[in-house]
């Protein structure tokens, strides 16, 4: 049986992608991958090359490292060991095209590629707890937005997504109790948003407008101010909710408030997840 090795200072997934990608032309042979990953130190490397020398194989490697590299480059030749640097020869090519040189930070790539599909499952986790969907799973939210309608709940939520957060939102209802989940979640995740009954007030009447006036009550001030009474109050029996204001800032200026109230802790991902 022919051993290929895959040495990466990263996950390897790239390296052993492109490895198995071309076997696919090699069926009739048999063959094993061995992959080796998160190596970082000239001893991680030599250990593997020797291990490749005993087993008669071959390695490809994706190191960034251009110091670690060369020794895995120069010890090979003394070794006698076939190799093939996947890596090197692009990060020449780009740093000669780029007039920079690279950054030489392993894991990059994967690190890049996993904060973006961060953003994507936290998005997809925003539109599944809107507006009060699914409060049995509340207690998977980073944060929980909580306020009447028209407190830019569902904004926030996306916006907050797309830094990477895990958001849900609840809607507060004149005379109705909230989901008795809420009432469970660590009260550190919740944001109690309020604003002045006149700034609600109009924007509810743009809303009704744009609905053709079919929301009743919706948008009269004696409602808006039994609603935002009711909400208070609620917010009254929980004291470590943190309350913010609303009024009048634009959905950045809430989200960095937000995101600077987390900061603050100590534990963020302890005590928010």
């Amino acid at each position: 049986m022919h051993q290929i090795y895959v040495m990466s200072d990263g996950t390897g997934r790239t390296a052993q992608q492109m490895v198995n990608a071309a076997l696919t032309q090699f069926e009739e042979h048999e063959i094993r991958v061995h992959l080796r990953a998160d190596i970082r130190s000239e001893e991680q490397a030599l250990t593997i090359l020797q291990e490749v020398v005993q087993q008669s194989g071959i390695l490809f490697h994706t190191i960034v490292s251009d110091e670690l590299r060369r020794l895995i480059i120069r010890e090979s030749k003394i070794q006698n060991i076939e190799t093939v640097d996947i890596m090197g020869p692009m990060l020449t090519t780009l740093s000669a095209y780029l007039a920079n040189s690279p950054a030489e930070k392993p894991g990059l790539f994967h690190q890049l590629n996993e904060a973006y599909f961060n953003r994507i499952e936290a998005m997809e986790f925003a539109f599944r707890h809107d507006d009060g969907q699914r409060p049995n799973n509340l207690h998977k939210a980073e944060i929980v937005l909580v306020g009447v309608s028209r407190t830019f709940k569902t904004p926030l939520s996306i916006y907050l997504a797309i830094k990477g957060w895990f958001v849900a939102n609840v809607p507060l209802i004149l005379d109705i109790n909230p989901p008795s989940e809420l009432l469970e979640v660590n009260p550190k995740k919740v944001i109690a948003l309020y604003t002045k009954p006149i700034t609600l007030a109009e924007l509810r009447k743009a809303r009704q407008m744009h609905l053709g006036n079919a929301t009743g009550d919706y948008a009269r001030l004696d409602h808006v101010r039994k609603e935002l009474n009711y909400a208070n109050r609620l917010y009254a029996q929980h004291p470590h909710w943190t309350r913010l204001s609303v009024t009048n800032k634009p959905i950045e200026e809430i989200a960095s408030e937000i995101i600077r109230h987390f900061a603050k802790e100590t534990k963020k991902i302890g005590d928010v997840k």
